[in-house]
């Protein structure tokens, strides 16, 4: 699968994008820096030491070979993650981002430790296989493989979302990924055919060398910025087949 020309000019050329990034300014700075965003969330981090790791790290360093990787915020590669859930940012205080019910003034670190306690007792959830679909310049697109894949998927974040209280806009069509970085400048048009050739590449090698993404369990986790999220509740998964989870 190749990226498509007119997707990567529209989300990420310069000619596309006036407005500045999204998260720059409040999420890291002009320089790369990371910048204190505390909050929440559900991820599965790699598997230490697997295949999938090693072709990842691989992947991240042919991006910072880019003569514009300068253009982009690299977080820590042992921060990589596959977000399952959307958590609570300390920064988004309102519907549909808050849980409800709780005071829009509760501090993060008091929301955690309630979700947290929620997922006290939080029964086994089904398990699911992860495929990449495309390198883009901010990171991994992917997917379940399977439908059952793709129902397991939704059936945790639909759990989650009933347990902690909201529900995002994107509820529904959520687009999993793996972040690898983040834009500081849009990347300049003349730029964008060797960056879609460098994305191909990379995409063909992970699939090659990982069709099947190894990662760790579901887990809770808080952080203070995008270089590291903290563990905090390890969650079951079945051990059935990811085919028998529809």
């Amino acid at each position: 699968m190749s990226i498509d020309p007119e997707t990567l000019a529209h989300h990420f050329g310069s000619s596309s994008n006036a407005d500045a990034p999204y998260h720059l300014g409040a999420r890291y700075d002009e320089t790369g820096t990371f910048l204190s965003d505390p909050g929440n969330t559900v991820v599965c981090h790699l598997e230490p030491g697997s295949e999938t790791q090693e072709a990842l790290f691989d992947a991240r360093q042919r991006y910072l070979g880019m003569s514009d990787a300068h253009r982009l915020a690299f977080t820590a590669p042992e921060s990589l993650h596959m977000t399952l859930f959307q958590g609570v940012l300390g920064r988004r205080r309102s519907a549909p981002y808050w849980p409800e019910g709780l005071p829009l003034e509760t501090p993060v670190s008091d929301v955690t430790e309630l979700l947290k306690q929620r997922l006290v007792g939080f029964a086994e959830g089904p398990a699911f296989s992860v495929e990449l679909v495309q390198a883009v310049p901010t990171g991994l697109i992917v997917e379940g493989i399977s439908d059952g894949d793709r129902k397991a998927l939704a059936e945790w974040r639909n759990r989650f979302a009933d347990l902690f209280g909201y529900r995002h806009p994107d509820h529904e069509r959520y687009q999993f990924h793996i972040t690898f970085a983040y834009p500081i400048q849009w990347i300049a048009d003349e730029r964008l055919p060797a960056w879609a050739m460098m994305l191909d590449e990379v995409t063909a090698d992970i699939r090659a060398r990982a069709p099947v993404l190894e990662l760790r369990a579901p887990a809770f986790c808080a952080f203070e910025d995008m270089n590291f999220f903290d563990e905090l509740l390890v969650l079951d998964q079945k051990v059935t087949e990811p085919s028998e989870a529809a």
